[in-house]
């Protein structure tokens, strides 16, 4: 009996962690973890070296967040720049860039239009 509750609490150990659904305004306090927001967009724009900013809690410079789009990766997006003033559920790392919270989007899963 022992051994078949030491090999569930494994099991359930190495099942992957669900992504915590927070406001875009606790986003700062949850940087290095895997959360999903879910909020209006404020703004969508394309950057100089292709990259698309999803602004989400306000517009840049005075948004909360923003959900970023490398270039390589955009082609995965093809709505991205239909998503102002839609809600959305952005899930993935949070990472600061320039003291700023952001998540990058690598994959299609990882944006929802509602």
């Amino acid at each position: 009996m022992r051994t078949l509750i030491l090999a569930l609490g494994f099991i359930v150990a190495a099942l992957p962690a669900r992504a915590q659904t927070i406001a875009p305004a606790e986003i700062k306090a949850h940087v290095g973890q895997t959360v999903t927001v879910q909020a209006a967009v404020s703004d969508v724009h394309v950057g100089r070296a292709g990259v698309t900013f999803i602004d989400i809690g306000g517009a840049y410079p005075d948004n909360a967040f923003a959900a970023v789009i490398f270039a390589s990766d955009r082609a995965k997006f093809p709505h991205a720049n239909d998503l102002k003033g839609k809600t959305v559920a952005i899930s993935g790392e949070v990472v600061l860039y320039q003291n700023r919270p952001e998540i990058i989007l690598k994959t299609a899963d990882q944006l929802k239009a509602n």
